[in-house]
């Protein structure tokens, strides 16, 4: 009897940002793809991958793919891989979606370890002016209606996890979500 397989979403950290640490999406489909995931396919050019595997694999899947990216590519990137119901959950219960009305501006910060939720405490008990911040039960929430780089709010989030963390934004959320939908 074979395993029942799920949608995955490998998330690299700091991939094709400026010059350092490219990896063509091709290389990278190739990669995912001989380490035995199925249904791969790359979205945009930031180190997102949606894949197939079997259920209960997913702390598995991201130190495969983050050793194979080192081993074969020569780079070094964090990976987080969340399944298809915890990208789900993170879309339904963002308790922050109808504040932001730009979605490049509003962020998502997947954490590696959901038990790393509790560093965030500090970030939580700031106060924030204009921007909100929430937490969720694998993610963060950050809304930063003057903009990305002006928002201390990513910093905050980046000093308390380290590399544990990686941001995508709404609109890519909603991307990887409806593939992992299809």
């Amino acid at each position: 009897m074979t395993a029942r397989r799920e949608w995955h979403v490998a998330l690299l950290r700091g991939i094709n940002v400026g010059r350092a640490k490219r990896i063509a999406m091709a290389d990278l489909r190739a990669l995912v793809e001989s380490l035995g995931y199925g249904d791969v396919k790359t979205l945009l050019n930031s180190g997102n991958v949606v894949f197939t595997a079997p259920s209960g694999s997913a702390r598995d899947a991201a130190a495969r793919i983050e050793a194979a990216i080192m081993e074969r590519l020569g780079v070094r990137s964090r990976v987080t891989v969340v399944t298809g119901a915890e990208l789900d959950v993170a879309v339904r219960e963002n308790p922050i979606a109808d504040v932001g009305d730009d979605p490049s501006r509003l962020l998502v910060a997947f954490l590696s370890d959901p038990a790393d939720r509790v560093r965030l405490a500090p970030v939580q008990q700031q106060t924030w002016d204009e921007e909100t911040f929430a937490v969720g039960t694998r993610v963060a929430y950050m809304w930063c209606p003057a903009g990305v780089l002006a928002s201390r709010l990513p910093e905050a989030v980046g000093k308390a996890l380290g590399d544990a963390v990686t941001t995508r934004n709404w609109a890519t959320v909603l991307k990887l979500h409806a593939l992992t939908r299809a």
